[in-house]
């Protein structure tokens, strides 16, 4: 009888107790969910926030309409307005950015090419080689002279061809 109730005993601790690793999983696990529930209740709080800051929507009544006046209103800005902005600075100043040039105006370049190559190059500031053939083929491409460095007449273009996107 005492070798049956050890025997009842001893298969209930093998198929109950846990070993430490798993255990120390399985509780690392509760707390991570414990967590993400606090993580989507502050989200939906931060939500809540955010939609009492938005200002309401104001609905145009029926009786009045927009006005379509050409005269009066104003041309779309094109959604890479920033970069036209950019590379206008740079053409107005006649910069010329060539090889071993760096800075925010080779960045400048260098987000033009990731668009016109529709690439996701990373953003160095530093006009290497990679840059360098990115030029000369959108000189290439668009037939201006290949020199591999971006002038007044490289700007204008990429300025052209942002514009028409």
């Amino acid at each position: 009888m005492i070798i049956g109730g050890m025997s009842i005993v001893g298969y209930w601790a093998f198929k109950t107790i846990e070993p430490g690793d798993l255990h120390v999983s399985k509780e690392r696990q509760a707390e991570l969910e414990a967590k993400n529930k606090e993580l989507e209740q502050e989200i939906a709080k931060l939500k809540s926030e955010l939609a009492d800051l938005q200002p309401p929507k104001q609905e145009m009544p029926a009786n009045q309409t927009l006005n379509t006046n050409p005269t009066t209103t104003k041309p779309p800005l094109s959604k890479y307005q920033d970069l036209i902005t950019s590379l206008q600075k740079l053409l107005d100043q006649k910069a010329v950015l060539k090889l071993k040039s760096t800075g925010t105006q080779v960045g400048t370049l260098q987000t033009f090419l990731n668009i016109y190559n529709n690439t996701s190059k990373k953003v160095d500031n530093d006009f290497g080689p990679g840059t360098k053939t990115d030029i000369m083929n959108f000189q290439k491409a668009e037939g201006l002279p290949v020199t591999g460095e971006a002038g007044v007449l490289t700007f204008q273009k990429m300025i052209d061809w942002l514009n028409q996107q």
